[in-house]
């Protein structure tokens, strides 16, 4: 094996014999593999929470969390930027998941995408990245084009750059100026890193897009405010968290979620502040949509 093999893609010994193993001693020794993963993700605690508050200032300004990545990495770029608008009420292009191959890439392989830089940077160009944006590479090894080129551009537009890499020097993380790299070790499938990797790329992931939402008050504590009710189960959820926060009777409640639309956060303010959800609205727009805020400014200090 030489030196400049990714270590996602060295194979270990200790798995070389799992095809001989009974069904159920696999499932146990790839869960042992799994349980290493959150371990190795706490240990880049302080550099994820360098690149979400480096981001927050140009998001609440009206920038944009874009993912670029390709294959697996990819997928679940899109797929923590497809989840923020149901759960945290964002519009639509707030949070962007761009991938190698485009749509077609989401459900089969797109052969040579990923080697693809000028086609990374097109990406960064054609959603007109700025200095109020953030562009994050996301590559298990490191080394994928597209990403590094998605990268490079969106630091050549003054934008934030971060880079989540399951290696140490890739050329991801040296084109970033906020670099995470979250060491997962050969995988159970040597080089397979839609396991170990993937996992890691799945909570780095949700950590930057919850902590940046948090930060931009789209919760009430770690109550799901700003939630979207658009089906049966959200529309009971408000209704949940309404009362959690106003301890109001069922009916109030009722009323007070049908007139402000299904928001939870305008109907929070009409009963706690005793306005209408139209001057709730208002309150809650001078605040940049920070029910504390409002709460705080309009009742009395919120625990």
């Amino acid at each position: 094996m030489t030196t400049d093999v990714p270590t996602t893609e060295a194979v270990d010994e200790q798995y070389s014999q799992i095809d001989r193993m009974p069904t159920a001693d696999l499932a146990r020794l790839m869960n042992r593999a799994d349980s290493t993963v959150p371990d190795a993700v706490g240990r880049c605690a302080e550099d994820i929470a360098l690149l979400v508050d480096q981001a927050v200032p140009g998001l609440r300004a009206g920038g944009r969390l874009v993912y670029a990545g390709a294959g697996t990495a990819g997928r679940l770029g899109v797929l923590d930027a497809s989840e923020c608008p149901p759960t945290f009420n964002t519009a639509p292009g707030e949070v962007v998941g761009l991938i190698a191959g485009g749509e077609r890439a989401l459900v089969s392989a797109v052969e040579g995408a990923e080697d693809d830089a000028a086609a990374g940077a097109q990406a960064v160009i054609d959603l007109d990245i700025g200095p109020l944006d953030a562009v994050v590479g996301v590559s298990a090894s490191g080394r994928t084009p597209y990403a590094v080129g998605a990268v490079e551009e969106a630091a050549r537009r003054g934008a934030t750059t971060g880079a989540m890499v399951c290696n140490t020097g890739s050329r991801l993380a040296s084109v970033a100026a906020h670099p995470i790299e979250v060491v997962v070790g050969p995988e159970l499938v040597a080089g397979s890193t839609r396991l170990k990797a993937g996992t890691a790329q799945k909570l780095v992931l949700n950590m930057i897009s919850t902590m940046s939402m948090v930060r931009l008050g789209k919760t009430y504590g770690n109550l799901m405010v700003d939630v979207q009710s658009t089906n049966a189960k959200l529309r009971e959820r408000v209704q949940r968290i309404v009362g959690a926060v106003t301890g109001a009777e069922p009916d109030v409640i009722g009323k007070a979620v049908s007139a402000a639309d299904g928001s939870a956060k305008v109907a929070i303010l009409t009963i706690l502040a005793d306005v209408d959800a139209a001057r709730a609205r208002e309150e809650l727009e001078r605040d940049s949509g920070v029910l504390r805020a409002a709460l705080e400014r309009l009742v009395r200090p919120q625990d």
